[in-house]
């Protein structure tokens, strides 16, 4: 199988698309301007203390100085070298810190508004399964891992490789990974904090990590998986990815490439069309069938329906083969649109027992290529299967699409029929609480089309029902839905 990442990259977003033998099968896309501060690590300087807040203002190199909180201070050996070991206990702000002393520190949380970024002392760098604590000599494992035999392999992989420098949380994504994967994550993390120590030796208050770009993010968590290349459309992304990868994932560095072709990267392989078709209600199959996809808050719900598909010999394989299909398309949707959390699929009803139980193992085959945790729970006695997919970023909708203003998320608006019926009780009730001489209505240009044709007759005998004119006019910038009943 081959497979390759494109690095697409302008002044306002990146993204990242992974292709395997020729198909996009996962997109990822980053604003830049939502990337935030949050998960920075800083060498500050304290600018002032303040006893009576017990807090204290750090200057990170940013407009505003940050907030430290004495509860968000965990004395460790950077600290320890500072502050005497007698006070550490005691808790209290001027105990804690000083005027002019340099201090490591984490943003917790942006600035807002007239207020500055959030600091701790307790730094944690997280990678896609590990989590390191610098200073802490102990392994722990996510309360979401439940099972304790899981818990248990899991903490005796990372304790054969943890060392004085830090210790290790195994987060939610751990559950199921090999050593391999593990130690990879965790020499990423040393070689990450290795750097750290080497910019705060400078003495000089400034930004020593910050956390990493999309591109930086999905190199690192791809280590180890079978790509042949990695080509980005931006030279100062490329030298950028160069000196990441040859500093913490050397084994990524030869498979980078600078794309210089004429068209954009993107075209390649349809990646644009293939983003505008994730993003649509209706998959079609090869076969003539289809699947519906509905994403709602609660979960997701995937249909399939046979729609052009004609078996050969009878329905029974018509319907099978359809939902054999539909396993591979839905395991690619499920990636390239990265839904996640509670999902059921509605395969179209299947007799035959052992139909069910191959197009159950066709959907696991399926979803085996996909790195993000999924579990299926087989048919429910009324034919559906249930499935869960561990959310791992926002979903592609989610982060490309907002609420429609017309239909305010409902996902349909009012006919235009109903509209019109609304437009007429208005008028009714507007002319029993005022009194008018006629009524002006401002409505879209195909309820006004309505109110003059379809609805003329209707509208006729308003008229001579209140005794007074209704003219209509039509308004290019109104919705379906907008309309006004103004009084003359």
């Amino acid at each position: 199988m081959s497979a390759e990442l494109l690095i697409n990259v302008t002044p306002s977003e990146s993204r990242v698309a992974l292709i395997e033998n020729g198909i996009l099968q996962e997109i990822h896309v980053e604003r830049h301007t939502k990337r935030g501060l949050v998960g920075n690590i800083y060498l500050g300087k304290v600018s002032r203390v303040l006893p009576g807040m017990q807090a204290a203002f750090v200057d990170i190199g940013l407009e505003k100085a940050a907030f430290l909180h004495a509860a968000d201070i965990v004395v460790r050996s950077e600290l320890a070298e500072e502050v005497d070991s007698s006070q550490i206990r005691q808790q209290d702000i001027k105990a804690l810190v000083r005027d002019g002393q340099h201090i490591l520190v984490q943003v917790i949380k942006d600035p807002i508004g007239t207020k500055g970024a959030r600091l701790t002392t307790d730094i944690t760098i997280p990678a896609r399964y590990l989590v390191f604590m610098p200073g802490v000599s102990h392994v722990g494992v996510s309360q979401r891992i439940e099972e304790e035999s899981e818990r248990q392999r899991l903490k005796q992989i990372v304790e054969t490789f943890n060392t004085d420098d830090g210790g290790f949380i195994l987060r939610t994504a751990a559950e199921g990974v090999g050593e391999a994967e593990l130690k990879q994550d965790a020499e990423f993390l040393r070689r990450l904090w290795k750097k750290i120590q080497e910019r705060k030796k400078l003495k000089k208050t400034n930004i020593l990590h910050e956390d990493l770009t999309l591109s930086s993010r999905i190199i690192r968590d791809f280590v180890g998986a079978e790509l042949d290349r990695i080509r980005v459309d931006s030279k100062l992304t490329l030298q950028e990815l160069q000196r990441f990868t040859k500093d913490y994932v050397p084994e990524m560095h030869k498979l980078l490439e600078h794309y210089r072709g004429d068209r954009p990267i993107f075209d390649l392989f349809d990646v644009e069309n293939e983003i505008q078709r994730a993003l649509e209600k209706r998959v079609d199959l090869k076969s003539g069938g289809y699947l519906i996809i509905d994403q709602t808050e609660a979960m997701t719900t995937i249909d399939i329906n046979t729609g052009a598909s004609v078996g050969h010999r009878n329905l029974e394989e018509t319907i099978f083969n359809t939902n054999s299909e539909a396993t591979q398309a839905i395991a690619r949707q499920l990636r390239l649109r990265n839904l996640g959390g509670i999902i059921i699929v509605d395969f179209i009803d299947m007799v035959d027992e052992d139909h069910k139980r191959r197009v159950l193992h066709s959907f696991d085959l399926a979803l085996a290529k996909d790195r993000a945790k999924t579990s299926v729970h087989g048919f429910t006695t009324l034919g559906l299967v249930e499935m869960t997919r561990k959310r791992t970023r926002e979903s592609l909708e989610h982060i490309l699409c907002g609420g429609c203003p017309v239909c305010k998320g409902r996902g349909f608006v009012k006919t235009v029929e109903t509209v019109c019926f609304e437009i007429m009780r208005e008028i009714v009730r507007v002319n029993r609480a005022y009194a008018a001489d006629k009524f002006v209505v401002y409505a879209s240009p195909m309820v006004a089309d309505a109110l003059l044709d379809d609805e003329s007759h209707m509208l006729a005998e308003l008229e001579v029902f209140i005794g007074k004119q209704i003219k209509i006019h039509a308004e290019l910038l109104y919705s379906q839905e907008n309309y006004d009943v103004v009084m003359m």
